[in-house]
């Protein structure tokens, strides 16, 4: 069996005779455009149309990448984890792609000598999955399963075993882990998260340049820290820090300094110095390159990115992209309002739905000087001008460009919220300096 790399969290799974092709994200331009390859790939979506079977994690654009999978061949079989909501089957099911949905710890059989398993990262556990991200399982019916949007997937052929952990956050995923370790014993290669796809702290508006390289090194170090739980718990022979590679473009490029995503050598440094190197072993990997389990070998040496060739490319390439939103026409704050009442209905209904309340108002831009204030103690909405921040209690300030709004007030099916704050589109400022995880989640129902 061998491991091929080509980018973030895609990665090949073959043995002599199948394929399987994890998380294909090949194309520039997911989160609505800011998210591109660095180095930029060599090989093309079509390059793939001869493996057996995809496997998506989960919806995330840089594992679904709806972009990537228009180019292959629709008569490729997906496999996917078995949801709670069909959003990532009806989404796949769309592009014209046959769906298998696997349950929890279902091993299924592929082609050839593989096989496959899918759990899910809180181990079909709603309350897991409640206790860190505030999910719908206090709706009261913990039989309807689980509510996370995330996977890890086992792929063996009998001899050698490999599980892909995609983002699979830890703790929350630890059970899954443990049943993983239970059923299969030996791990060959653990493939695992280790930098951060997230906003913070580059999208911090408040920060200075000094504190956003504090939080930053913070973020790494505290990832770093987790992701050796994963070695811990598998005792693989090799592992390999993958997912969250990536290059931001167009406007946003001045904040790739300030991202949780440091050269893969230095994680590599790191990684080597904090974990026994005798008894695993770290794996980085050039796009296109391998890790042959049956010989204990890589295809060939990991060879660390220039950065001032990256610096350069940045600059040269990525810098003048624009973002899809970027050619609407500019909306009126008068069509921003009337797309407010809608949208705070369904955001309301939502906060009810999870019996959230906080102190915090949430303050998103109409324009350069205007703001809708969102409570979340059921007192609506109001929409204010240049608001004075000192005369609240507690505050989340969004900064976001008008046409991109416009497309978030829409729904999910034209912008996610979430996305676009993974992406970097939004500007955040936020007193108390703390992060409360189900705002945001109620935020992303403010939409119509």
């Amino acid at each position: 069996m061998q491991v091929t790399y080509l980018s973030s969290a895609a990665i090949v799974v073959e043995s002599d005779n199948a394929s399987v092709l994890c998380d294909p994200w090949l194309v520039d331009g997911a989160f609505e455009g800011s998210w591109c390859h660095y180095p930029p790939l060599d090989v093309d979506p079509e390059d793939f149309d001869d493996v057996d079977y995809i496997y998506i994690s989960h919806i995330h654009p840089d594992h679904f990448d709806p972009a990537t999978l228009r180019r292959m061949d629709d008569d490729i079989p997906v496999v996917i984890h078995d949801y709670r909501w069909d959003y990532l089957y009806d989404e796949i099911s769309a592009l014209g792609f046959d769906v298998i949905e696997l349950g929890h710890n279902t091993r299924m059989h592929l082609a050839g000598d593989l096989h496959v398993n899918v759990l899910a990262a809180d181990a079909c556990d709603p309350e897991l999955c409640g206790n860190y991200f505030g999910c719908s399982w206090v709706e009261g019916k913990p039989e309807l399963g689980s509510t996370q949007v995330d996977s890890l997937a086992v792929i063996d052929d009998g001899d050698h075993t490999v599980v892909n952990m995609n983002d699979c956050p830890y703790p929350m995923v630890e059970r899954s882990m443990r049943q993983v370790k239970e059923r299969y014993g030996d791990i060959d290669l653990v493939c695992h998260q280790y930098s951060a796809a997230q906003f913070y702290p580059q999208c911090m508006e408040d920060y200075t340049h000094a504190e956003k390289m504090e939080a930053k090194q913070e973020v790494i170090l505290e990832k770093h820290e987790l992701a050796t739980e994963f070695i811990e718990l598998f005792e693989p022979d090799y592992y390999m820090p993958f997912a969250g590679e990536y290059v931001l473009a167009g406007r946003l490029t001045p904040l790739n300094q300030y991202t949780a995503n440091p050269p893969r050598v230095e994680a590599l440094e790191w990684f080597r110095s904090h974990v026994d190197t005798d008894a695993h072993q770290c794996v980085f990997l050039n796009s296109g390159e391998h890790l042959d389990l049956a010989a204990d070998r890589v295809s060939k040496p990991y060879e660390p990115i220039d950065q001032e060739a990256k610096r350069e490319y940045v600059e040269s390439e990525l810098a003048d992209r624009s973002f899809t939103y970027e050619r609407d026409p500019m909306p009126s704050v008068e069509a921003l309002r009337e797309d407010v009442r809608p949208a705070f209905e369904n955001f309301e209904d939502q906060r009810r739905t999870v019996g959230y309340e906080t102190d915090t108002s949430v303050l998103v831009s109409l324009s350069a000087t205007e703001y809708v204030e969102l409570s979340f103690r059921g007192d609506g909405y109001d929409f204010v001008t240049e608001p004075d921040l000192s005369t609240y209690d507690g505050y989340v300030k969004v900064d976001v460009d008008p046409r991109l709004l416009a497309r978030l007030l829409e729904g999910p099916e034209a912008v996610h919220w979430a996305d676009a704050k993974i992406g970097s589109h939004l500007g955040i400022s936020k007193q108390p300096d703390i992060y409360e995880r189900q705002l945001y989640n109620c935020l992303g129902s403010f939409h119509a």
